[in-house]
């Protein structure tokens, strides 16, 4: 289960930790972020683009492409990788949060869920064995096991009743990922408990136990709060393995980006950098910008003047705002493109401040620029970052 596969913590500044995970697709260099291709593309943005940005790994979506195209179509097709042209590593979610987020009749036993789709209404289930079986089909080089998020909020005994079903479901996601995975794909439990360390502690012993490739941090970022992530974050961390990469699901912001790897997470995914591009939002290394401010009708500077990418370059602030009151489509592709280019920019600095000791002051810059959500400014947010939390699908 584990070669090709393998991670190799390279350096430490505190708790951030520099590494390498390998696969046979190529190298992801951590930490790292993973644009978000919920449905075989990552929104508004070619491939070669999302390659250009630096990306070394992008995330899809089991349960939207389970229920369209269909995994077994897509692989009659080639698999994932050939049917959106990205040869680089995929990452896959269970399926297990858009199961709870998306359906509005769906039922939980010990066996799995039963949900209508949110597309068409047609009945089906999804269980770790199947799970499991669509992201092989799908192509999938790191998969997640099938679990249940917990909402938020929850009391402990509701939190450990989810904990302890996504911990069987672990059970019966790994020896599925043992029947169905070819050699150098890999397989991360996730570790649940919302909240609460004494859950927290019980979930990842027992994850560890089992022997994952990684660790996946879930139920975070649904509503509690960055200052409450990150308590959750420094105490789950402490559980887990130094010798395995920890990525945390679904996060987020800048400040919450730094916040995480300064508590020794390693990768991320996040909606937010597409999404705001499609409401009009630009992050630079000066902070968030809201395009469709009338103070950028005759700006003619550069998105970005710190950016080398041709999107934040090589287009005026006017232009943008131009394209984006006259409804083109021209103006969310530029504008997705620069946040993703903007966020793998910032997980390069990252990784070079780790490198070289230099973390602190960066994270220090980071914050500055892009303060706690709570402090962020109305004005600021698209409307649908600004009514839900991060942990939200591309769609």
């Amino acid at each position: 289960m584990t070669a090709p596969f393998s991670f190799k913590l390279q350096a430490k500044h505190g708790e951030a930790r520099l590494g390498e995970i390998s696969t046979p697709r190529g190298t992801i260099r951590t930490p790292a972020f993973m644009p978000v291709g919920t449905a075989a593309t990552v929104k508004a943005i070619f491939p070669d683009n999302v390659k250009a940005t630096g990306a070394d790994v992008i995330l899809s979506n089991t349960y939207h492409l389970m229920l369209r195209p269909g995994a077994e179509r897509i692989a009659q097709l080639g698999g994932l990788h050939r049917f959106m042209r990205w040869d680089r590593p995929i990452l896959t979610d269970s399926g297990g949060y858009q199961v709870m987020s998306l359906s509005q009749l769906r039922t939980v036993t010990e066996r799995g869920v039963t949900f209508r789709s949110h597309i068409d209404g047609a009945s089906h289930e999804l269980t770790p064995e199947r799970s499991i079986e669509v992201q092989n089909l799908l192509g999938a080089d790191i998969q997640m096991q099938f679990d249940e998020c917990t909402p938020f909020p929850a009391t402990y005994a509701e939190a450990e009743r989810s904990m302890q079903l996504s911990l069987r479901w672990a059970e019966r996601s790994l020896a599925a990922f043992r029947d169905y995975a070819q050699p150098g794909r890999a397989l991360f439990g996730i570790v649940q408990g919302s909240i609460y360390p004494e859950l927290r502690a019980q979930s990842s012993a027992a994850l560890t136990s089992m022997d994952f490739n990684g660790y996946s941090i879930g139920g975070l970022a649904v509503g509690e709060g960055q200052k409450a992530m990150f308590e959750t974050l420094s105490c789950t961390a402490t559980f887990l393995p130094e010798t395995k990469p920890r990525y945390l699901m679904g996060v987020g912001t800048p400040s919450d980006i730094v916040g995480a790897v300064e508590r020794g997470v390693d990768m991320f995914d996040c909606v937010m950098p597409t999404r705001s591009g499609r409401h009009g939002q630009a992050f630079t290394w000066g902070g968030k910008l809201n395009m469709r401010n009338a103070a950028h009708i005759e700006d003619m500077r550069p998105l970005d003047e710190a950016s080398d990418c041709p999107a934040a370059r090589d287009y005026s602030r006017a232009y943008i705002h131009h394209l984006l009151r006259a409804g083109e489509y021209l103006a969310p592709m530029i504008l997705s493109w620069a946040n993703v280019h903007f966020y793998q920019d910032l997980m390069a600095a990252i990784r070079q401040s780790i490198r070289d000791g230099s973390f602190a002051e960066l994270a220090a810059r980071i914050r500055n620029a892009y303060p706690s959500t709570a402090a962020a400014s109305d004005e600021d947010s698209p409307p649908s970052a600004a009514a839900s939390p991060a942990r939200v699908d591309d769609t």
